[in-house]
C-alpha cells in the first residue's frame, strides 16, 4: 500500500464521503488511490474556486468537512476567495494540497510556491507530511482539525513523493482512528465554557433591564433548536430576535421562530439599530459596516448602547441560549411562531426586486435550501419568504462575490434529497459559471435565478455612499453591456438547459418546471 492508498483508506474509515476535486500531476497518486478505493465520491470541479466553495456548501448542509484536493500553490491561491467566505461562515474544510516531490523542492520548479504562505490567511491549521509512513496520523489530526467547533479549515499539504511511497508495516496502523469518527452534527462537538452560568445571569439582568433590547445571533444559534430557545426568550422579554447581516445556514419559514436580519446599507442599517439601547450577542459580533464611509461610523450600534455577550463564536451557542431561558424561567413557554404568508402576483407583471420576491416566496418548496447570492436584487427578498414552507437560507458570508453557484453545488451533493433554489446575480455568477458544468455532470437537482441586469448593481450604490462622483469610465466599469451577457447561452454550453423570462407569469411557470423536474435548471431573468 503507498502513501496516496493509505491516506483515502484512513480518511473513508474516518467518515469522509465525498471529495471536491481539481488535480494535477503531483496528485496523480491521490487521483488513483480514489479510483481504488471507491468508497469516496470524487466531484470533478473546473476552477479550484467551484472547488473550495462546493466543499463550502457540502459542510455547512452535511454538518461534516467538506474536503479538497488541490494542485500545489496556485491552485490553492485560484480558491483562497471561497475558503475566505467559507471560513466567514465557520465551516469545516480540510483542503488537501499536492506539492513537489520533497527532493524536487530545492531546484525551484515553475509551480514551486511557498503553499504555507498561501493557506495562512485562510487556514486555522497548516501542516506538511514528509513521509508515507506518518502520511495517515497527519491526515487524520488534519481532519480532526477541520471537524472541530464551530467550523474550521485545516490545510494538509502533500509532497508526491509521500503519495507513491510504499507504508512500511510500522506505518500502516493508526493511533487515533478508533477515536476519530466525523459525525453529521457539528453543534455535537461544541463546548460549554465554565463562565456560561454567569453570562446567562448578565444576560438575563441585561433583558430585564427594561431597556429596548435585542438579542443579535449567528452561528448554531439560527438552527432550528437554537430559535426555539431565542424565541423563549423573546415570548418571556420582549427583547427582538435579530441575525447577523449574512449567515452560513438560517432556519425559517412557517412554523419557525423567525428572526430579522441587519440591513447591508449602513444608513438602514444605522437607522434599524439605532431603537436598541442593550445589544445581547450570542456566536455573532457586535455589529459593524462593511466598509468605511467618509463621516459614518464603523459602528451600527449606539455609543450609548450596552453590549453583553451571552457566547462567542466557538461557544456553544445552543447551549447558551437554553441557559438563558432557564435564567429567566421561559424553558416552559411556547415560542411565537412564523406563520404562513400568501404574496398576490400580478398576472404578466415586469420583473423586479418585489415582484420577483413574491414569486419566489410562493415557489419555495417544503425543505427546500436557498442559496443567496442575489446581492442588491435580493435585498428583501428574506422579508418577503418568511412566511414560505420551512427552508434553509445559506448566504455569502465573506463578501468574495462568486460563492453562491458552488454553494449551490456543494448544498446539492449533501443533500440529494432536497430542492434547492439558487438566488444568483448575473455579475458575480460569471465569477463562477463553470460550477453549471458540475452540477449538469451530477445531475444536481438545482433551479437557479439569475437576476440579469447587466451591471454591477451594489457598486453603483456604493459610488453614491462613498461619495464619489461617476463619468463615462466608472459607468464603463459597472455595466456588464457591449456585449451583453446571455445566459441561456451560457448555460447551455455548460450542458443545463435555460430559458429567458421577462414578467412574473413567465417566472412562476418556468419555476414551478425547474422545480417539478429533477436535474439542473436555469432561468434567466430580464430585469
Amino acid at each position: 500500500m503507498n502513501g496516496a492508498e493509505h491516506l483515502v483508506t484512513e480518511l473513508a474509515d474516518a467518515g469522509v464521503e465525498v471529495c471536491f476535486a481539481n488535480p494535477g500531476t503531483s496528485e496523480m497518486h491521490f487521483v488513483a488511490a480514489l479510483d481504488k478505493i471507491s468508497s469516496i465520491r470524487c466531484i470533478l470541479c473546473l476552477a479550484e474556486g467551484i472547488v473550495t466553495g462546493a466543499a463550502d456548501g457540502y459542510a455547512r448542509m452535511s454538518g461534516k468537512p467538506g474536503v479538497t484536493l488541490l494542485h500545489l500553490g496556485p491552485g490553492l491561491g485560484n480558491g483562497l476567495s471561497n475558503l475566505h467566505n467559507a471560513r466567514k461562515a465557520r465551516s469545516s474544510i480540510l483542503n488537501i494540497v499536492g506539492d513537489h516531490a520533497t527532493y524536487h523542492l530545492e531546484y525551484d520548479a515553475p509551480l514551486t510556491a511557498d503553499i504555507e504562505g498561501v493557506a495562512k490567511p485562510v487556514s486555522h491549521w497548516i501542516q506538511r507530511c514528509e513521509s508515507a509512513d506518518n502520511i495517515a496520523t497527519t491526515a487524520l489530526a488534519a481532519l480532526q482539525q477541520a471537524d472541530t467547533y464551530p467550523g474550521h479549515i485545516a490545510t494538509l499539504i502533500l509532497p508526491a513523493d509521500t503519495a507513491w511511497t510504499e507504508v512500511s508495516p510500522s506505518g500502516t496502523g493508526s493511533t487515533m482512528q478508533d477515536a476519530l469518527v466525523i459525525t453529521h452534527d457539528l453543534y455535537q462537538k461544541a463546548t460549554i465554557p465554565a463562565s456560561l452560568e454567569d453570562r446567562a445571569a448578565a444576560a438575563a439582568r441585561a433583558l430585564q433591564s427594561g431597556s429596548n433590547s435585542a438579542l443579535l445571533m449567528t452561528g448554531s444559534c439560527l438552527s432550528e433548536r437554537g430559535l426555539q430557545a431565542a424565541g423563549k426568550i423573546r415570548k418571556s422579554t420582549g427583547a427582538s430576535l435579530l441575525a447577523q447581516t449574512a449567515n452560513g445556514r438560517l432556519a425559517r419559514g412557517a412554523g419557525r421562530v423567525s428572526v430579522t436580519a441587519v440591513p447591508y446599507p449602513v444608513d438602514d442599517a444605522l437607522s434599524f439599530l439605532a431603537p436598541y439601547d442593550q445589544i445581547i450577542t450570542a456566536c455573532a459580533k457586535s455589529p459593524v459596516a462593511f466598509f468605511a464611509y467618509p463621516g459614518k461610523p464603523s459602528s451600527l450600534i449606539q455609543e450609548s448602547a450596552v453590549h453583553t455577550v451571552l457566547a462567542g463564536e466557538t461557544d456553544d451557542g445552543i447551549a447558551a441560549l437554553e441557559a438563558l431561558a432557564d435564567e429567566l424561567g421561559a424553558s416552559d413557554l411556547v415560542p411565537d411562531l412564523q406563520a404562513a404568508e400568501q404574496h398576490p402576483v400580478e398576472e404578466g407583471a415586469p420583473l423586479n426586486a418585489d415582484t420577483i420576491g413574491q414569486v419566489v416566496a410562493r415557489a419555495i418548496p417544503d425543505q427546500a435550501i436557498v442559496v443567496d447570492e442575489a446581492i442588491t436584487m435580493g435585498r428583501n427578498f428574506q422579508k418577503v419568504t418568511r412566511g414560505s414552507r420551512p427552508h434553509d437560507w445559506l448566504q455569502i458570508c465573506g463578501g468574495a462575490i462568486g460563492d453562491g453557484f458552488p454553494l449551490a453545488t456543494g448544498a446539492a451533493i449533501a443533500c440529494p434529497q432536497r430542492k434547492v433554489i439558487a438566488l444568483q446575480a448575473d455579475g458575480s455568477g460569471m465569477y463562477s459559471l463553470q460550477a453549471l458544468w458540475t452540477q449538469a455532470r451530477e445531475n444536481l437537482d438545482i433551479t437557479t435565478l439569475v437576476f440579469s441586469n447587466r451591471s454591477y448593481a451594489i457598486l453603483k450604490h456604493e459610488l453614491k455612499n462613498v461619495g464619489a462622483t461617476a463619468g463615462k469610465t466608472a459607468d464603463d466599469l459597472m455595466d456588464l453591456d457591449r456585449p451583453a451577457l446571455d445566459w441561456v447561452a451560457l448555460a447551455n454550453g455548460m450542458g443545463v438547459e435555460a430559458v429567458q423570462v421577462t414578467n412574473t407569469s413567465e417566472l412562476e411557470q418556468q419555476m414551478q418546471i425547474g422545480l417539478d423536474r429533477s436535474g439542473p435548471f436555469l432561468i434567466e431573468l430580464l430585469i
